[in-house]
């Protein structure tokens, strides 16, 4: 269980942080996670933000013209309760309002003087268009002639008519009078005429008003371009409407309002088209005011802010996409770069550079990984170069092994030979030729033994004495020499035949040469605390400036030369031999003046000796070489 979960949550992190997607993959996903996202909600967020704004703003626009439309309304209905008083309390009109039989009614002075007074409140204001008196079961009296007889007797079949309030307080309804050749929507203001002595009412009084004033005002009110204002009352019935035809008819079920009487608010009709309702209650009138608003046309505003939002948004969008694909590419492309390069380096191709075009992480990146082909083309080469020093060296050994092979034509027989032409000047007295042919022994056995390539100084000084003692039997008294080692130096360490070849020297190019006696002085220096010199000096004639800037050159050299000529070749094989097992600080250096002779000096590592059986046994080994023969 503990696997499986471990390996689902393996596999999430895998999936989210895109492990086996390319860079560019991932950089396009992190993109649009980071910056593709952000701009659509936050243009969302805006526009949603910006449509409640301008739904709020309107919303109160609109409230604010319907305040100000009730109140007038309010102040110019509430003109007419004057009015009534004024008709109700005119003399003529009291005299009138007394009859009590239909014959009374009927006198024609009286029923003249209360027409004059009727038709002149209505001639005083524009807006009324009859004036109408009604005494139960007496007579019907009005300010206009034309009136409909009979739409004056179906007025108590009206569905407000039970409704006019018995007290003498106004009601204001909706209708439409019918005249011989028209119809006309009126607002008609009753009012009970109350007996004062009774209080019982008798009578009614109705202002009918056409809708001139109140069209006036309402044009203007604008609600963009086809939002209008209509008027519903208790009974929802258009109490006024732009299309005056609908006046007192039934309001229409999705626009009528399901909010408490005497409230304000808004409301959103659905049903058809989708329409922005705001109203306003008139507790004086019992009116509802509302404002119609088709809610396509009230959020044009926000289709143009979506429009903005949508294109400033899909702009940055774009921009942010192009810099990002940039981004992607300029991260992307040098990787790329190195990554065909490395493939190039797995060919063994290491001459081949990456172009560092910037200063940055990637730039730093390719300018090291040029430095790291530069070390390992110098590595390389090194190790080339030191394995084409190896097979060389090892060549030159296999040859010198070759020349050692083909000198070694039966060393027994020549020991043999020696041995018995020593026997033979000992029986003749000869003890000279006996001496020579003794060191001339020793000396044969120590060149063909096979053996370690390093030995002690004490062993060359007995091999260099061998054949200087030849060779002063050979040059008699021209040659003298002298070995004055010193005994710390006589356990060092040194390659095998290095004085003979330095002595060879000097008897080949110092003795042989000049007729003059010379000497040759052997000798050893501390000059460190790690390393000494051999020093071997002869008296010559010495070597010319030029010669001995050449040999020195050579010795400088850092690769062994290969050809040096049969002239120094001793001497050049003694130092490259040096070198080659002590290492390229030691070797041989020379010196020379012109009449003063030449100096060779050896330098040499210098060793502590603290094993005393390694002594012993080189002691033993020196005097094997010495009683040899």
């Amino acid at each position: 269980m503990r696997w499986n979960r471990k390996n689902l949550q393996s596999g999430m992190m895998k999936y989210v942080l895109l492990r086996d997607r390319s860079l560019m993959t991932k950089l396009l996903a992190y993109f649009v996670l980071l910056v593709v996202l952000p701009l659509l909600l936050v243009g969302l967020l805006s526009y949603r933000e910006a449509s409640g704004v301008l739904e709020r703003e309107s919303r109160q626009y609109s409230w604010q013209i319907l305040e100000q439309v009730k109140i007038y309304m309010e102040d110019y209905l509430r003109d007419f309760e004057i009015s009534t008083l004024k008709i109700l309390n005119h003399a003529d009109m009291v005299n009138y309002l007394k009859v009590k039989t239909v014959e009374e009614a009927m006198d024609s002075d009286l029923n003249r003087a209360a027409r004059n007074v009727l038709k002149n409140a209505a001639y005083s204001r524009s807006d009324i268009a009859n004036i109408t008196v009604i005494l139960d079961g007496i007579q019907t009296i009005s300010s206009t002639v034309d009136l409909d007889p009979e739409a004056i007797q179906s007025l108590s079949k009206q569905y407000w008519y039970d409704q006019i309030p018995v007290q003498g307080e106004l009601m204001m309804v909706s209708r439409v009078i019918p005249y011989k050749d028209r119809e006309e929507p009126v607002i008609s203001i009753m009012k009970r005429i109350v007996s004062p002595h009774t209080l019982e009412p008798f009578g009614l009084l109705i202002i009918d008003l056409n809708y001139k004033r109140i069209q006036e005002v309402v044009q203007k009110v604008t609600f963009d371009r086809t939002g209008y204002l209509y008027i519903m009352d208790a009974y929802g019935r258009y109490v006024y409407h732009p299309d005056l035809s609908l006046v007192g008819k039934k309001v229409e079920r999705r626009l009528s309002l399901t909010a408490v009487p005497g409230s304000t608010g808004y409301q959103i009709a659905r049903e058809g088209e989708k329409t922005y309702l705001t109203f306003t209650d008139s507790s004086t009138l019992k009116w509802r005011l509302v404002a119609s608003i088709p809610y396509k046309e009230l959020m044009s505003g926000t289709k143009f802010i979506g429009r903005t939002i949508l294109l400033i948004t899909g702009l940055f969008m774009l921009i942010a996409y192009v810099l990002g694909i940039g981004l992607a590419a300029s991260l992307v492309r040098p990787i790329r770069r190195l990554y065909r390069h490395m493939k190039q380096v797995e060919l063994g191709r290491l001459s081949e550079r990456v172009e560092v075009q910037s200063m940055d992480e990637i730039g730093l990146l390719s300018h090291g990984y040029n430095q790291m082909l530069d070390r390992l083309s110098r590595l390389l080469e090194e190790i080339y170069i030191s394995k084409l020093k190896e097979t060389e060296s090892t060549l030159r050994y296999k040859e010198s092994e070759l020349k050692v092979l083909q000198s070694q034509i039966n060393p027994h027989f020549l020991y043999n030979a020696l041995e018995t032409l020593r026997g033979m000047a000992l029986e003749k007295d000869m003890e000279e030729m006996a001496a020579m042919t003794a060191s001339l022994a020793r000396l044969l056995r120590y060149n063909v033994k096979e053996g370690s390539p390093v030995v002690t100084i004490e062993q060359e000084k007995m091999i260099a004495e061998q054949y200087l003692r030849i060779q002063q039997f050979r040059y008699e008294h021209k040659l003298t020499y002298r070995l004055a080692l010193p005994d710390w130096v006589l356990q060092q360490q040194t390659v095998r035949f290095t004085l003979q070849p330095l002595l060879e020297n000097c008897i080949t190019h110092a003795l042989e040469p000049s007729a003059e006696k010379i000497e040759i002085d052997v000798g050893a220096e501390k000059i460190e605390d790690d390393a000494f010199e051999l020093v071997v000096h002869d008296t010559g004639t010495g070597i010319g400036a030029v010669r001995l800037q050449q040999i020195n050159q050579m010795l400088h050299e850092e690769q062994e030369p290969s050809h040096i000529g049969h002239h120094h070749i001793g001497l050049m094989n003694v130092h490259w031999r040096i070198r080659h097992i002590f290492g390229e600080c030691f070797g041989v250096k020379v010196e020379s003046e012109s009449g003063e002779g030449t100096r060779v000096r050896v330098r040499l590592p210098l060793r502590k000796i603290a094993d005393c059986d390694e002594r012993e046994e080189r002691d033993a080994s020196v005097s094997v070489i010495a009683g040899g023969g």
